[in-house]
């Protein structure tokens, strides 16, 4: 699959017809089928792989779809496919050629490789006590996504990190820019750090003149949910010249702006840029208005032809020749968005033109909406007044 992605009467999506972007960003109220469209892409993309992990790790489904899909989505979710007619039943289809179900779930003549990296929106379950839950740490009952990327974490952790001891600021992993922008907007002057806990290693915060611990509990909910996120990112961003691994070609991202204040959702958008200048493409779903100010900036620098120093304006980072070289490949780049709706549908509302006849494109998705509301409200205030 490179180019589309057809979903249909799968749980309460209706059609999700998906053509990706070099970026593509997927928007809508909650519980419109992003998740599970996101979760579908990564499958279809990824079978062999997804089956290798299970079996490999004692997982049984006995060649049954819904028990498959209950292994994979998570428990109780078999219900989202249906059998039926050809216009009742679920259906998928990616660059308009369709996929059987029976094959996605037996996995039948499938590369095991891994092409997709998925960083979910329930990541910081990945970390228990400090320290990246192993696979088989999790209840069979949750999902796949979820206890891959834990697995990931934790291989990271134990194998490619074993040495290492601070793990942010690193000066071999991220742009000395982004670690002057994190450090001001995620971490407050902290560092992340390896420490023991008698036997135990965990992951800990402190600040540089200190050498007390803050262990994970007493983390802000941001840091919580952002060091995870960090280390996924730190998989997808090798040391040394490497730009990107070789076998990944996508990054799904769910959710990037949780927990986090609006100076700290910009320097992971910006991390989000690197991995297009890194070569990946990336899907995110996002209820974030700040990531479409980011998208709807960049589609009139494009249009404008403005150059690399406008994009990098936004983000307030020094225009290096590094941060240009990534600000002048990024804008070469494509990017979609889609808006999910409450009746089960997709629409492309790439535009963002805030003077659409479309609701859904002038109101980004519904993100604008309510500050569109407020100031209307105060308008009405001050002129009554």
């Amino acid at each position: 699959m490179k180019n589309s992605l057809k979903i249909e009467r799968v749980g309460q999506i209706k059609c999700a017809d998906v053509a990706f972007g070099d970026l593509t960003v997927l928007v809508g109220p909650q519980a419109t089928g992003k998740s599970i469209f996101l979760q579908f892409m990564k499958l279809i993309l990824d079978t062999g792989y997804v089956h290798e992990q299970l079996k490999k790790h004692g997982i049984d489904w006995k060649r049954d779809i819904g028990e498959f899909l209950d292994v994979y989505l998570g428990e109780g979710m078999r219900g989202v496919w249906r059998n039926g007619t050809n216009k009742t039943s679920s259906a998928i289809s990616a660059d308009q050629e369709p996929l059987m179900m029976s094959d996605l779930a037996t996995a039948r003549n499938r590369s095991k490789e891994r092409t997709v990296f998925y960083i979910p929106a329930q990541r910081v379950l990945s970390l228990a006590n400090g320290w990246p839950r192993p696979f088989q740490g999790f209840s069979s009952q949750d999902p796949f996504m979820v206890r891959d990327f834990s697995e990931i974490f934790r291989l990271l952790m134990e194998q490619e990190l074993s040495r290492a001891i601070d793990l942010f600021p690193k000066t071999n992993r991220l742009k000395s820019e982004y670690r002057s922008l994190l450090s001001r907007h995620v971490f407050g002057g902290f560092g992340l750090h390896v420490d023991r806990h008698g036997a135990q290693k965990r992951l800990v915060l402190r600040m540089e003149e200190s050498d007390k611990a803050i262990p994970f509990m007493a983390w802000s909910a941001g840091q919580r949910e952002f060091v995870p996120l960090l280390l996924g990112l730190y998989w997808l961003m090798p040391a040394a010249k490497i730009k990107r691994r070789a076998e990944l070609k996508w990054v799904l991202i769910e959710e990037p702006e949780m927990g986090l204040h609006p100076n700290a959702i910009s320097v992971v958008l910006l991390l989000v840029l690197d991995l297009l200048w890194r070569g990946y493409r990336v899907c995110v779903s996002t209820h974030s208005p700040h990531i479409l100010d980011v998208v709807w900036a960049m589609r009139i620098i494009q249009e404008c032809k403005a150059g690399e120093n406008r994009l990098l304006d936004i983000f307030d980072v020094r225009k290096t020749d590094p941060m240009k070289k990534v600000a002048t490949e990024v804008l070469k780049k494509s990017v979609k968005v889609f808006y999910f709706d409450r009746e089960g549908n997709t629409r492309d509302i790439s535009r963002l033109d805030p003077g659409s006849d479309d609701a859904a494109e002038a109101g980004w998705g519904g993100l604008s909406e309510f500050s569109g509301r407020v100031a209307d409200v105060v308008a009405k205030t001050v002129n009554g007044s």
